[in-house]
């Protein structure tokens, strides 16, 4: 089986324009997520994928100088972009990260993707109930499945979130949902960079950081979160 590791992300961002290249430390966002995705057992297949519109062409610079792979499609039909990005690479499954995600845990997208795997499920998210913080979203999705149901997302919020539809048709296949057990207060903690806010707030937890950035696991990074607070 062929997974691949698909970064959703565009320049134009409304609320704080450019975030996926804003630097902390010197180093872009997305390089960031890059270097913790890099930390899974799947790293082999990590892709980009970005609009055709011209404003997403930093982001495609930003591939090309890095040597990381990149598609491009449709800006406001995300879902459509997603399923034709798993199609043009031969991903057997795609596992959709958002590009405001800085703090994805490579531990975590192991463990939704094993899941999939070892029991042939459709569709494994760790977003239902948003017992994880914001910003350490996983969803692994069968791309047969994804390519059968897309035809039945008829609402444009469909379109516009990728996986929406699920959540709102859990029986539409065989679905699996894994929830944080382990650590109470990190439940509903927003950990996603949508605002200049949300961006001051993760630069300074990553400024507290005496080891790798990609060495903490959510547990870890939940705690500096906490002590910023």
């Amino acid at each position: 089986m062929k997974v691949g590791i698909i970064i959703i992300c565009r320049y134009n961002s409304s609320r704080l324009p450019g975030k996926i290249l804003k630097e902390i430390n010197g180093k872009p966002l997305l390089s960031y997520i890059l270097e913790r995705l890099q930390q899974s057992k799947y790293h082999k297949n990590i892709v980009i994928a970005t609009s055709d519109e011209e404003t997403d062409q930093p982001i495609v610079d930003y591939c090309i100088q890095g040597n990381i792979p990149y598609f491009r499609g449709d800006l406001k039909n995300v879902s459509l972009r997603f399923a034709k990005c798993m199609q043009f690479f031969n991903f057997d499954y795609g596992v959709r990260i958002n590009g405001d995600n800085i703090f994805t845990d490579p531990k975590l997208v192991d463990q939704a993707i094993d899941l999939a795997l070892k029991n042939d499920y459709d569709f494994v998210s760790n977003v239902k109930g948003r017992t994880f913080p914001t910003g350490m979203s996983v969803e692994v999705v069968s791309s047969k499945f994804y390519n059968e149901q897309i035809h039945n997302f008829s609402e444009e919020r469909h379109l516009e979130h990728v996986t929406l539809y699920f959540y709102e048709n859990e029986k539409a296949g065989n679905f699996y949902f894994f929830t944080n057990e382990e650590m109470e207060e990190a439940k509903g903690l927003k950990m996603a960079v949508d605002t200049q806010n949300d961006f001051t707030f993760v630069s300074s937890i990553i400024k507290k950081m005496d080891k790798p950035h990609f060495s903490y696991d959510w547990k870890a990074i939940t705690k500096i979160y906490l002590n910023e607070q």
